[in-house]
């Protein structure tokens, strides 16, 4: 078998993420041989600790090298879909860190665009941007891989597999994550993420959700489970006057998010053609450390999936700093009081399945469970949603 090549875009949080997990696979499955970051000094540094020989700040660069056969995209979401279409018309199979595209602003648009452009004409460029990405990958015959890790994540495969040991069907689904604000500098602004906690954290609740159902139809029905309309509403918690009113009272900050243009709080409902409902709410104005949950509510049984904060382990400190810097878990403020360290979070998470099974799914010409249109259809929901907290009205699907 041919150990696979891969070459990384990025060289931030995701990047180092996928550098881990590509670490626990066999030498002999794939090999890391080349990085491009947006300089060579921030690529040189992430190729020494990854033992990788090529750096280069050109992306044409990394495309033109033969012994690259995976292209695996850890940037800014602004870039997604442009270096998705050039990887793929490259010949190169594509690993993509989520969200697939968005709407990130064309030539004339009146700046900041989450607050001024229409999500009527957001929700096109999306649509637009995704579509083009699935257009590229079928034409060049190249494996697509979306990093979507809840699909991956134990709990939820042992959510799937009580699914498939019942006769019942799912009626409600409830996703949600909240923490206290993203790792990422670039995630206060419209234009270089595409939107705010929804598409930045909802992607996953959605994802899990439309998964789920398409899962359950394929299995009771022989054909997926589509959705048929959206439902939602979002806000900017952060600047709003409760929040300026205890910032003004002296209150204590602890929240790190502080939004220009996007939102930071959502809620929105998807309905699906057989009549259920899933539920997402996502924000990032939670403390506590990184909360995220599926429910099912079926017609014989109730399934909850946590995939965070689960007590196998559980510290109490008086002062933050007993456990020194030993690692607890994504996003919590401190480890005073009451606490649950995770044990492995990327296999708990989903991550390590995830690369495991795109690096697998390469090798055998098959599709990962997690591609290309799971992707375009976490953007075409997010966008609908979007649209529909703009007029506060249902948004139906073509």
């Amino acid at each position: 078998m041919k150990t696979l090549g891969i070459g990384i875009v990025g060289a931030r949080y995701g990047a180092r993420m996928h550098l881990a997990n590509y670490a626990k696979l066999l030498r002999e499955l794939v090999e890391l041989r080349g990085v491009c970051s947006r300089t060579t000094e921030s690529a040189a540094a992430f190729a020494q600790e990854a033992q990788i020989a090529f750096v280069t700040d050109n992306y044409d660069s990394l495309l033109a090298r033969k012994d690259i056969d995976v292209i695996d995209i850890c940037t800014p979401p602004a870039l997604h879909h442009e270096f998705a279409i050039r990887a793929a018309n490259a010949g190169k199979h594509i690993i993509m860190e989520k969200p697939l595209t968005g709407y990130f602003g064309v030539a004339g648009d009146p700046e900041p665009i989450g607050t001024r452009v229409p999500r009527a004409r957001m929700r096109e460029g999306a649509r637009s941007n995704a579509a083009a990405v699935r257009e590229a990958v079928r034409r060049n015959g190249v494996k697509f891989c979306y990093a979507e890790n809840w699909i991956y994540a134990p709990p939820i495969e042992k959510m799937r597999r009580l699914i498939a040991a019942s006769k019942g069907s799912i009626l409600e689904l409830r996703a949600e994550e909240n923490h206290s604000g993203s790792n990422s500098v670039f995630s206060r602004e419209w234009k270089s993420t595409g939107g705010g906690a929804l598409l930045r954290m909802g992607v996953h609740s959605v994802g899990a959700c439309l998964h789920l159902k398409q899962w359950e139809g394929q299995l009771r029905l022989g054909k997926g489970i589509r959705p048929v309309f959206v439902l939602a509403d979002t806000a900017n918690l952060i600047h709003s006057s409760a929040s300026t009113r205890a910032r003004d009272a002296g209150a204590n900050q602890w929240i790190s998010a502080n939004p220009v243009d996007v939102e930071n709080w959502a809620n929105l409902i998807i309905a699906f053609e057989d009549g259920s409902r899933a539920t997402v709410i996502v924000s990032d104005v939670g403390l506590g450390g990184l909360n995220t949950r599926v429910t099912a509510f079926m017609t014989d049984g109730v399934i909850k999936a946590n995939m965070t904060s689960n007590d196998a382990i559980e510290t109490y400190a008086p002062d933050p700093s007993v456990f020194h810097d030993e690692y607890f878990t994504e996003k919590l403020e401190t480890k005073a009081g009451w606490n649950r360290p995770s044990c492995d979070e990327d296999w708990f998470r989903g991550f390590s399945q995830e690369i495991a099974d795109f690096v697998s799914a390469i090798h055998e010409g098959r599709e990962p469970r997690s591609g290309i249109d799971l992707a375009v259809e976490c953007v075409n929901v997010i966008y609908a949603a979007y649209l529909s907290a703009e007029t506060g009205t249902r948004v139906l699907f073509d």
